[in-house]
Formats: structure tokens, sequence, C-alpha cells
């Protein structure tokens, strides 16, 4: 049975009400596939043949060096698509390995049932493509923060980046080693670089609020990058 609750909240079916897509879904084919924690549910290099559509808990997305070190490229949580970016052209595969966090629900639809359902319907269509735009986007992004060398500049970007101009704290959603894995570190190297930057005075932690103390500095150190 398909949570037709947490498919409208998908962006890709934004706007998109229970009796809309229950019709819409009646001509195409589409499974719902669960996996429990730790599943494996791509491999970095395999192709894309379904949209996938996360309904319930959440996923991991990761690079495995030659080396065996993890890198965590972000964690996706329902309701979102999965690679929805690689679906068409000529490497079609997943940048990524997708690992399950938790327990899973996956929405799948093979890629030709979902151009008959883009055919079928124009606001399907729109929210597509501006899934596309927003996920090359994020991965631009991405690809500066890992082009960021030493630690201390990574963790400025992450801070100031989550607090924007408004905000002066942050709380983090993340424990200390999935920070490490964001950021492609030891959890060690992490901690104690995060304890220098508050004999610094840059920052003050108090369980999962971080307080910027000198915003100026942190943003010399991304000026610098």
């Amino acid at each position: 049975m398909i949570d037709y609750i947490s498919l409208k909240r998908c962006p890709v079916f934004q706007g998109i009400d229970e009796k809309e897509a229950s019709l819409l879904l009646e001509q195409v084919h589409y499974q719902i596939k669960v996996f429990k924690k730790h599943d494996i549910i791509a491999l970095a290099g395999d192709q894309v043949k379904n949209l996938y559509i996360i309904l319930k808990g959440s996923v991991s997305g990761e690079i495995h060096d030659y080396s065996g070190n993890t890198v965590k490229i972000e964690d996706i949580e329902a309701p979102r698509p999965l690679a929805t970016a690689f679906l068409f052209g000529s490497e079609n595969r997943f940048p990524v390995t997708v690992v399950a966090r938790n327990d899973v629900t996956i929405f799948s639809m093979p890629i030709d049932d979902f151009l008959k359902l883009l055919h079928l319907n124009t606001r399907l269509l729109k929210n597509f493509l501006n899934s596309i735009s927003s996920r090359a986007q994020f991965l631009s992004r991405k690809l500066n923060f890992l082009s960021i060398k030493t630690i201390r500049e990574k963790i400025a970007n992450y801070i100031l980046q989550k607090a924007g101009d408004r905000f002066h704290s942050i709380e983090l959603k993340n424990t200390q080693q999935e920070l490490a894995d964001l950021f492609g570190v030891t959890r060690p190297s992490l901690a104690r670089v995060l304890s220098e930057m508050q004999k610094e005075k840059l920052i003050i932690i108090d369980k999962r609020t971080v307080t910027i103390l000198n915003k100026e500095k942190l943003n010399k150190l991304i000026r610098n990058i």
C-alpha cells in the first residue's frame, strides 16, 4: 500500500493531491521496497534504472576510496527522491553508494513508466526539472566544500552556511562521528580542532548548540580558501 501523504510531500509530486496521484499511478508500474538499517540500496556505479523516492526513513550517500576511507556526501531523509539528475543521459549511474541509515521504505518506478507520467502531467514535469536543478546546485556547493583543505576551514564554512546572515547559533543534527564522515576526516581530528576553536573563542559548543563568538574571524578563514 502506497503512502500518498508522504508521496505528495516529495518535491517531484508537490502540488499533486492523493486522488490525482492515484489516477496517474494506475497507468504505470511501480513497487514499494523495504530495506533494513545498513542495507545497501545502490552501489556507486550501478545503472540508474528506476526513479527512487524515499517514503519512510533516511539514507546516506557515501563515497568509498581505495584506502577504505568513507566520505559521507549527505544524508537524505523522507520524502525525497534519489539521483534524479542521473535518471537520464549517457552516464546514468549512481555517483555514490546509498546505504539505509534506519528502516527505509522506497517507492520505485521504472524510467520508461516515469517518462509516461511526465508526458501526462505538466506539473510533474516542472517539479522534476526543478528537482534536477536543485540537485545540480547542491552538488556544485558540495564539490566546493570538498575542495576545502583544512578541518578548521571546513568547520567555519559549515557553521556559517548553516547560520546564514541572520543567526549566531545553530543546532547540530549530526553526531560528531557523522560530522567527521561528512568532512572526510577522523572523529578525533575533528574533536581536536573543535576544542581549539573554542579555546580561541571563535565558537562555543553546548551539547548540540554551536554559538558563533567571532563571526569576522570565521569569515576570514573562508575568504582565505
